[in-house]
């Protein structure tokens, strides 16, 4: 497909009838957009609710120049929600909202101007900020809401260095899509949360190829969105498998950008700090992760962490093919 628009909004989405229309409305008021050319593009990945019917019934009143469209992915999976988003855009930047990310009203003249001044970003992450159903601790925010996609990282424009292992999440995040198309391979390990398996980090997989491929990877804190967490988020219930997802799907974003002849070593270094975090952790809290959340929430992933590899290659990830 040949791009014909400057900027597709790009909105995967999973039974987010309740919460679309706050984030449509949040588009219908952007600002400044009077010369940049873009259409909103929404993936429904397999709902089972009414997202059709949702967003039938805004087609049917549209009365914006810039085009609401709708497409339905069968494959269960952020990764595939998120390709096919890609696949089916006319934009030439692709900024991906979540149905629970609402953007200030310069967000998507933000997203292109960035662009434009920065024309080796491949990707680029949005400020985000949390919206709390119910507040945190504050203990809880400093060491667990960065898990949760909440990126505050000051005013000033951040280049994300591969030597870092740090990148921004998918949330807010604004792709050019040619990157994609040229780093992105079409087999890809990691396909995100499906109901029963809570295995994640393929934003990050993602952009560890764009990365690899020598385009640079950036926060831009002028692009403000607002990231709604309700309370079933804060819980254990949810929370302690989230841990094990994300650190289940580490090996990969972990050797992703290493050279074939060096992953053993890496390996060997990675497993070495994994057991090390995980004896600390244990030995500061005393084995007691019961009343304390954050401290069950980091030792899960140290755990998770460590058993990656195998957990990965039992379950045939490393065959799995996005198609």
């Amino acid at each position: 497909m040949t791009a014909s628009f400057d900027f597709t909004v790009a909105i995967p989405t999973y039974n987010g009838a309740t919460r679309l229309p706050k984030l449509l409305e949040k588009l219908q008021a952007q600002q400044h957009t009077e010369n940049i050319s873009w259409e909103i593009l929404v993936v429904d990945n397999n709902s089972t609710d009414n997202t059709a019917q949702v967003i039938k019934s805004y087609q049917a009143n549209w009365q914006y120049s810039y085009p609401l469209k709708y497409v339905f992915e069968a494959k269960q999976g952020a990764a595939y929600a998120r390709k096919r988003l890609v696949t089916e855009a006319s934009g030439k930047l692709i900024g991906f909202l979540d149905d629970d990310n609402y953007p200030l009203s310069n967000w998507v003249a933000e997203a292109y101007a960035f662009a434009q001044k920065t024309p080796k970003a491949g990707a680029y992450g949005s400020q985000i900020h949390p919206d709390w159903e119910v507040e945190p601790s504050e203990d809880f925010k400093r060491r667990i809401a960065p898990f949760l996609a909440i990126t505050e990282r000051g005013n000033m424009p951040l280049l994300y260095q591969p030597k870092k292992k740090l990148l921004p999440p998918s949330a807010g995040l604004v792709v050019r899509r040619q990157a994609w198309l040229d780093s992105v391979p079409q087999k890809t390990i990691l396909t995100g949360r499906i109901p029963g398996n809570m295995l994640t980090s393929e934003d990050l997989e993602v952009l560890c190829y764009i990365q690899k491929a020598g385009w640079e990877i950036w926060y831009n804190p002028s692009m403000e969105i607002y990231h709604k967490i309700p309370n079933f988020r804060l819980q254990r219930d949810y929370l302690i498998p989230f841990f094990q997802g994300i650190g289940l799907s580490r090996y990969v974003t972990r050797m992703v950008n290493t050279k074939y002849y060096i992953k053993p070593l890496i390996f060997l270094c990675y497993l070495v700090n994994d057991l090390r975090k995980i004896i600390l952790h244990f030995l500061k809290y005393r084995g007691n992760f019961k009343d304390n959340l954050v401290a069950a929430c980091e030792m899960q992933l140290f755990l998770s962490s460590l058993f990656s590899p195998l957990y990965l290659w039992k379950n045939g990830y490393f065959n799995n093919d996005i198609k």
